[in-house]
C-alpha cells in the first residue's frame, strides 16, 4: 500500500506514454503528450514507512553525517550532492577504498517514483538500498553495529529518533525508515520544461520545441522515457555494455533479453550530470545522442526501441535545446524543507 503526501506547487497528472510526430498531431494529442510529463502533486509513501516531519528530519541529519562512513569523512552526500544534482559528477564513484567502485553514482532526483532501485535493479526499494553503501568495504566501510554505537554515544541522535519513532532506540530498521523518508522528499525542481507544458510558451526556445517533438517522434527517446521523471523505471540494452557487464542479466542469468540491461535514468537536470551511462564512459550530451544515432551493438537482448535513427544535425541540436530546457531553474528541492 501507497500513502501519498501531496507536493502543491506541482500539476497532478499520471504519467502515460505516447511517441508519434507532434508536428502532424492534433491540438488535443499535442496537449495529451505535454500533459503526459506534468509533474504529480503528491509523493508515495509505503504503508510501512509513512511520512513524518521527525522522520524526515531525522533522516536529513543521518544522510549528511560523515559518521555513516568507517573514516568518519565520507556521507551518502559525497556521493548525491545536493549542489551536483544529487550526483557525484564522477564517471565512477569513490568510497574508502581509492580505487573507486565499478559504476557510477545514480542521481536521487525522484527516486520516490521509479522503485526498484541500482542500476541492476536489485533493491526493491529505498529502505533495501540504506545499508549497502554503508557497509560496503569499498564504500563506506562501516559495521551496522559500528554504526548504531557511534549514533548511540550521541544524546542529539536519541532525541530525534525519539521524535521520529516515539523512544531513542537506535537500530537498523530505524536508520533505513528515516533515511529512505528523506530520500523520498528528494524530487527535482521546477524547469522552464515544467512551466511550457502547463501553458507558458515563452518558457522555452522555438528549437527545444522542435527538440521535443524529435524527442517523441523520429528519435523515439520517450518509449523509455517517458512520464514525470522521464523514466520508465524500467531496464533496457540499449547496445553498449560489452563483455561480463551484464546488467540485470546477473540477477536473471536465463534471460537473454535482460542481458546488458540497465536502469533507464531520470532525464530531470540531464544537462548537469555528466558523465552519463552507468559506467560514466559518456562524456557529453552530444555524445550521447551520437550514440543513439547509431544504434548500438545488434544483438539479442537488444531493446527494439535501439535502432539507427538518421539524425539530421539540426534535429540533434534542437534535441540537445529540449534536454536542457529540463534543467531546474529552481534549486532541486527536498520536500518540504524541515527546519532543524
Amino acid at each position: 500500500m501507497r500513502l501519498w503526501i501531496g507536493l502543491a506547487w506541482l500539476a497532478a497528472l499520471l504519467p502515460v506514454g505516447l511517441s508519434f510526430a507532434l508536428t502532424t498531431a492534433e491540438p488535443d494529442e499535442l496537449a495529451a503528450v505535454r500533459a503526459s510529463y506534468r509533474r504529480p502533486a503528491t509523493i508515495p509513501f509505503p504503508g510501512s514507512n509513512p511520512y513524518s516531519e521527525a522522520k524526515a528530519a531525522l533522516g536529513e541529519m543521518l544522510f549528511f553525517d560523515p559518521l555513516l562512513s568507517g573514516s568518519k569523512t565520507r556521507s551518502c552526500a559525497t556521493c548525491h550532492n545536493p549542489s551536483l544534482s544529487w550526483g557525484d559528477g564522477l564517471a565512477h564513484a569513490i568510497g574508502e577504498d581509492p580505487k573507486g567502485l565499478p559504476l557510477r553514482a545514480p542521481s536521487l532526483i525522484d527516486v520516490a517514483f521509479i522503485e526498484p532501485l541500482g542500476w541492476d535493479g536489485k533493491f526493491r526499494d529505498i529502505e533495501s538500498v540504506v545499508f549497502g553503501p554503508i557497509t560496503n568495504p569499498v564504500n563506506m566501510n562501516l559495521t551496522e553495529a559500528d554504526l548504531i554505537a557511534r549514533l548511540s554515544a550521541i544524546p542529539a541522535y536519541g532525541e530525534a529518533f525519539a521524535r521520529a519513532f516515539g523512544d531513542d532506540a537506535i537500530n537498523r530498521l530505524r536508520i533505513e525508515a528515516a533515511l529512505a523518508t528523506f530520500q523520498r522528499t528528494i524530487v527535482a525542481g521546477e524547469s522552464p520544461f515544467d512551466r511550457w507544458i502547463v501553458g507558458d510558451e515563452t518558457a522555452i526556445s522555438p528549437a527545444a520545441k522542435r527538440g521535443f517533438d524529435v524527442f517523441n517522434g523520429k528519435a523515439g527517446c520517450s518509449s523509455c522515457h517517458k512520464g514525470p521523471s522521464l523514466t520508465d523505471g524500467s531496464f533496457h540494452d540499449i547496445g553498449t555494455a560489452k563483455n561480463e557487464d551484464v546488467g540485470r542479466g546477473r540477477l536473471f542469468p536465463r534471460s537473454e533479453k535482460l542481458r546488458y540491461a540497465f536502469k533507464t535514468p531520470t532525464l530531470r537536470d540531464v544537462a548537469r550530470r555528466a558523465p552519463y551511462m552507468h559506467d560514466g564512459s559518456v562524456a557529453t550530451l552530444e555524445d550521447v545522442i551520437e550514440l543513439y544515432d547509431k544504434g548500438g551493438i545488434d544483438r539479442p537482448s537488444r531493446s527494439p526501441s535501439i535502432k539507427p535513427l538518421s539524425l539530421t544535425p539540426g534535429e540533434k541540436k534542437d534535441l540537445i535545446a529540449f534536454l536542457q530546457s529540463l534543467t531546474a531553474s529552481s534549486p532541486l528541492a527536498a520536500f518540504p524543507r524541515l527546519p532543524r
